[in-house]
């Protein structure tokens, strides 16, 4: 990818930073790399040897867990990335990569629950927030666990697509909220063999 794609998305991470929109925490992203895919560019994140990031170009929490967007690096040969290309690129063929790449999401303990439940989901199969919830609560021993609070979660998931909030839908089936667009939800679950 251009270094000039680079730095228009560095600006555009500085720019929210600065406007202070930024996830609970923030992350150890040294390193980014943009690749292009069939639903637009992609911003790859890590630390040197975990995927912390995957950001589609207009999703809602863009690099919203970068706290020093200055001083991140353009590095495209990190065997993390190397990796994540490669999942990507069988998974845009419409198969199961398998495995996912080592990732590194950073956040506060309940999302960081979350979003490993949301490792668990199979390629091709959905879950709704409401079981996620009842999961939750059932793991704490409580009655009961807000829907609310988990969407929440799932939708400052750091690392779209490889943890895989776009399987996730409502109580009914809807297809609610999903930080890149319910247009690009649509794609990735028909990549999968889910029809909405």
């Amino acid at each position: 990818m251009s270094s000039q794609k680079t730095k228009d998305h560095l600006v555009k991470a500085s720019a929210k930073l600065a406007s202070g929109e930024r996830g609970f925490m923030g992350s150890n992203t040294r390193f980014i790399e943009v690749i292009p895919s069939p639903i637009g560019d992609v911003t790859l994140g890590s630390d040197g040897k975990h995927l912390t990031g995957l950001w589609l170009d207009t999703q809602k929490y863009f690099m919203a867990n970068v706290v020093d967007a200055a001083n991140l690096e353009e590095k495209n040969d990190l065997p993390i990335f190397q990796e994540t290309r490669k999942w990507l690129e069988v998974y845009f063929q419409g198969k199961d990569p398998g495995v996912i790449p080592a990732v590194k999401p950073q956040g506060s303990e309940f999302r960081e629950k979350i979003w490993h439940y949301l490792t668990e989901i199979p390629y091709g199969k959905l879950a709704t927030y409401g079981e996620l919830a009842q999961r939750i609560a059932a793991e704490r021993g409580m009655a009961k666990m807000s829907s609310r609070a988990v969407g929440g979660a799932v939708g400052h998931n750091p690392i779209s697509i490889i943890i895989p909030c776009h399987r996730v839908v409502g109580s009914n089936g809807n297809l609610t909220g999903y930080g890149g667009g319910i247009e690009r939800k649509i794609q990735l679950l028909k990549l999968e063999g889910i029809d909405y």
